[in-house]
């Protein structure tokens, strides 16, 4: 990393859009973990008839984790820009840190995961348009040329 090499706004505008994600996925993720029939969230369980759960269990461990957790670790890393041996294994971009495309994936999985609850729920609403646009939001400011120039070694 250059040393002298001062985040951007954008960088900032990326760490915050991880972290609104974070926490909300975190939040609802554990709603769901700790009461799997929905009642948390007010979600009843008849939004899983098209689906092969019987509770918000594994759907609320996926969220908690995938669009939860890993989002706030990836916005604590684009802050810190430490290593993290296990998350490079996985950088396709050695010549960037790590948390760099990890903040792409990031946006990938939350785009499968509104199209897989989009098919499961069999409609759409505000919070999936919502949402979307988190995750293109999310690509696209990853991609920005300062923040990749940020994060590029």
């Amino acid at each position: 990393m250059k040393a002298a090499n001062k985040k951007t706004i954008s960088c900032y505008v990326l760490i915050i859009l991880h972290f609104l994600l974070g926490i909300g996925a975190f939040i609802g993720g554990g709603f769901l973990i700790l009461a799997p029939n929905g009642s948390l969230l007010s979600m009843p369980l008849s939004l899983l008839k098209y689906s092969s759960f019987h509770s918000f269990l594994i759907p609320g461990i996926i969220l908690f984790l995938a669009l939860g957790v890993y989002p706030l670790l990836v916005a604590i890393f684009l802050i810190s820009e430490k290593p993290f041996p296990v998350a490079e294994a996985f950088n396709l971009y050695k010549n960037t840190h790590w948390a760099w495309i990890h903040s792409f994936y990031v946006g990938f999985i939350l785009i499968i995961w509104l199209t897989v609850e989009i098919y499961i729920l069999q409609g759409i609403g505000i919070v999936h348009v919502i949402y979307m646009f988190l995750a293109v939001a999310i690509q696209a400011v990853t991609l920005l040329p300062s923040v990749k120039g940020h994060y590029t070694y």
